[in-house]
């Protein structure tokens, strides 16, 4: 009776198969987990600012009809109060006392929003605030 060799190869069909329907499943999720406030940015020739990914800013947004948004808390897509910025940005500044904080609002909002966005991050303590722009705009 004559013994039948072991077949010592590895079949990777199955593996190429799972590898691309991850690969479709990726690809589209993707373009859904850009998150963010549509914002009109004003103009400004200004050099870009060096960005540490270990200390990630915070970014308030101030659209066309002045809500404001906070890039963290419970839903960053929702507007919220200038006290539960006051009160978001609090707790953040007691655990992360040299937190930045990028305010971008669109061209378009009243100066008055901007400024009440600014009393609401002054109120929580917030020390590091910088403004966003459109660099590429400038020609």
């Amino acid at each position: 009776m004559a013994r039948r060799k072991l077949a010592s190869e590895m079949n990777v069909v199955p593996y190429i198969d799972v590898m691309l329907v991850l690969l479709v499943i990726f690809m589209i999720t993707a373009p859904l987990l850009t998150q963010g406030i549509d914002v009109d940015l004003p103009d400004a020739d200004a050099a870009p600012m060096a960005f540490d990914p270990s200390n990630e800013p915070v970014v308030l947004s101030v659209d066309s009809k002045g809500d404001i948004y906070l890039s963290v808390g419970d839903d960053p897509d929702s507007p919220i109060t200038d006290e539960d910025v006051v009160r978001i940005v609090t707790t953040l500044l007691q655990r992360r006392p040299d937190l930045g904080i990028i305010v971008e609002a669109d061209g378009r909002v009243p100066y008055q929003a901007v400024m009440q966005a600014m009393a609401a991050l002054q109120a929580a303590g917030a020390r590091k605030i910088g403004f966003a722009a459109d660099p590429e705009a400038q020609g």
